[in-house]
């Protein structure tokens, strides 16, 4: 809410400017397409006021399916998805709320030689798939 005062305040000037856009390829095309409907229509190919297939629409659909591959199958290992990374990481901390509450500190200790075993094996078999090089 304003209050009524007898000085003029100065409020923002507004700004508003409606750009011209010229493009002179747009502009080559059309005087182009038109020229080429003249003569079509001087021919007799094309009968006036016809306006199919002049814009290219329907051309292109015939081919649009042709580079189709197939659906592109997932990868399904076990520690690529989501869930089952999100479900790792909550037993993972259920285990650490637990082993804290009855062991103590020490389950850090335990856990650093689990997680250190867990991640030589995982070492070790990516090391021996024989593609991965």
């Amino acid at each position: 809410m304003k209050f009524p005062s007898i000085f003029r305040t100065a409020s923002p000037m507004r700004y508003d400017i409606k750009p011209r856009y010229y493009d002179p390829i747009k502009e080559e095309i059309e005087q182009r397409t038109s020229r080429i409907k003249k003569e079509l229509e001087n021919e007799g190919l094309l009968q006036p006021g016809d306006e199919t297939n002049l814009n290219g629409y329907g051309t292109g659909i015939r081919g649009s399916f042709s580079q189709y591959k197939g659906i592109k199958q997932r990868d399904t290992s076990l520690f690529s998805s989501t869930a089952m990374i999100r479900t790792l990481l909550f037993l993972a901390m259920v285990m650490l709320a637990f082993g804290y509450i009855y062991i103590g500190p020490e389950i850090f200790t335990y856990l650093l030689y689990v997680g250190m075993i867990a991640a030589g094996i995982f070492i070790f078999f990516q090391a021996k798939k024989p593609g991965k090089r």
